[in-house]
């Protein structure tokens, strides 16, 4: 209900900024700032919106007398739609419910076999089944949940533990804040894990997916950043269909919603799509890092971005990308246009024209499987098999 609130607020101030710009745009050049109906628009809104502060004011009050919610206990069970619908909306507008304390969004946590896991929990063996020697840190995409590992009847989690060994947790997270900030929380999050660990760990690995892989890479910087001692147990970073230098989904929206604000008519659909959370205009240009967001304070903006500070791979792990292409053989036009349908493969690769920008990786370190979508990473068989030679290493 909060959340509606918000959205009702933010929907009749658009709504009445859009009005006047269009009552001044009906009236001819000489006459702008004249608009005999102006005053009374903006009166109406105006009324509307203090009416609904009102509203939201009464209901904090009232939820404030409640109960807090108590804590979900280690080894709880999420109900997988719960999960879903959660991170949908979590990663469209994630980080306006994380500034305004809304219970909705989603904290960082671990998942294994759709299990709650706190590092500091006694029974943290048992939970697992037994813990191995070789940590997989599972990191999801966009909108996505740990439920989403599991894809037509494939996880390559699972499928990783019998065949490499290794000892394979998701992380659940809110894909809508910022790609630093996710990998900022992550660093300490997997700091909390190994001091807890039950047994003996030799290695810590991650495999991030889409988004995950670029919160991968901010998590090894930000834990590079304050020498954490976990990274004395780097093993191997997997990259799955990562856009290490963007997407152009997000790129071609940002650009559509440039164009509509130049036209008085289209702007509301411009402003509608400034509602799109810090995590989705992180993946216009790939950036990773808090000092991409110094030079130009609004994210929308056209040079939002652009002038991001180069992260080059920490050499402590070894790094290995995979890229999907729509297309029969490399060149072609759904390679070229289309990529996987979301990543290019140079993005997916991490190849830059400048070698500032390039993760220089080697044929070794990449696999690219053709006539392969974006999410059907997910399940392909020869993807798991090549991640299981690298991780067995």
């Amino acid at each position: 209900m909060r959340l509606g609130l918000d959205g009702a607020e933010a929907m009749l101030a658009l709504l009445e900024t859009s009005h006047l710009e269009i009552l001044e745009a009906l009236q001819p050049f000489w006459l702008r700032g004249t608009s005999p109906l102006a005053p009374a628009a903006r009166l109406a809104y105006r009324a509307g919106r203090a009416l609904n502060g009102v509203v939201a004011r009464g209901l904090r009050l009232g939820l404030s007398a409640l109960p807090p919610i108590p804590p979900q206990a280690p080894g709880g069970m999420v109900g997988p739609w719960r999960d879903v619908s959660l991170a949908a909306l979590n990663g469209v507008v994630g980080d306006h419910l994380d500034a305004t304390g809304n219970p909705l969004a989603l904290g960082m946590g671990l998942r294994h076999k759709g299990r709650l896991l706190v590092p500091e929990d006694p029974g943290l063996e048992t939970l697992l089944g037994g813990a191995g020697d070789h940590l997989l840190v599972m990191v999801h995409g966009l909108c996505m949940a740990d439920v989403f590992w599991n894809y037509y009847g494939h996880h390559h989690g699972r499928f990783l533990g019998e065949v490499a060994g290794v000892t394979a947790i998701g992380v659940s997270y809110n894909t809508g804040r910022h790609i630093s900030a996710n990998g900022r929380d992550l660093a300490h999050l997997v700091a909390r894990l190994a001091a807890y660990w039950p047994g003996r760990l030799r290695r810590i690995s991650f495999i991030g997916y889409s988004m995950g892989g670029l919160v991968a890479r901010a998590c090894i910087a930000a834990a590079r950043a304050k020498d954490m001692d976990w990274l004395d147990k780097a093993g191997h970073a997997i990259y799955l269909g990562a856009p290490h230098h963007g997407a152009p989904l997000e790129r071609g929206g940002h650009w559509l919603q440039s164009m509509a604000a130049l036209n008085p008519f289209m702007a509301p659909l411009a402003r509608l799509a400034r509602l799109r959370s810090a995590g989705i205009t992180d993946l216009r240009h790939g950036n990773i890092a808090e000092e991409d967001r110094a030079g130009v304070a609004d994210r929308f903006h056209v040079q939002a971005g652009l002038k991001r500070r180069a992260v080059p791979l920490d050499p402590v792990f070894r790094h290995h990308a995979v890229a999907a292409t729509l297309g029969r053989r490399r060149g072609d036009a759904a390679d070229r246009l289309l990529g996987d349908g979301l990543v290019m493969v140079d993005s997916a690769f991490g190849a830059h024209p400048d070698p500032v920008y390039d993760l220089g990786l080697g044929p070794e370190d990449r696999l690219l499987v053709r006539q392969t979508g974006h999410l059907d990473l997910l399940a392909s068989r020869p993807v798991a098999k090549r991640m299981a030679d690298w991780l067995s290493t």
